[in-house]
């Protein structure tokens, strides 16, 4: 598994699962409407995750004060991850980082920005190609 999917496992697997319910009006009309094709058995709807709750949440009950909002190595550390340099220098080629991967503050700089933007898009999916 890629660094990245790692991370996205271990969030998504630490959220809870809350139940869905789709509540917006059209919803609610096609649900009664007659005519309308019952919902799929078995299948929920994916509910977005706020990636930051679990993540705090992780924090508090963690015991160490990690800065996992700005420092990719504190996220790493958070999720029970290899934060060493070899496995972000991987996870900055998993996501295409083209800058020196020997200068690695403005790696890590860039690494913890362009996760978080990715989690954001991607609502915990490892994108194609990763």
């Amino acid at each position: 598994m890629s660094i990245f999917g790692s991370i996205v496992s271990a969030i998504f697997g630490h959220a809870k699962a809350a139940p869905t319910t789709n509540t917006t009006p059209a919803a609610a009309g096609a649900a009664g409407a007659p005519g309308a094709a019952p919902p799929a058995a078995g299948v929920a709807p994916t509910a977005p995750v706020d990636v930051d709750a679990v993540l705090a949440d992780l924090a508090a009950k963690s015991g160490q004060t990690l800065n996992w909002q700005t420092s990719i190595v504190d996220l790493l550390k958070l999720l029970g991850l290899d934060s060493s340099l070899e496995a972000r220098k991987q996870l900055a080629t998993e996501l295409h980082y083209t800058g020196d991967q020997n200068d690695t503050a403005t790696m890590n700089v860039w690494l913890i920005k362009e996760v978080r933007q990715k989690l954001a898009e991607n609502n915990g999916k490892v994108p194609a190609g990763l």
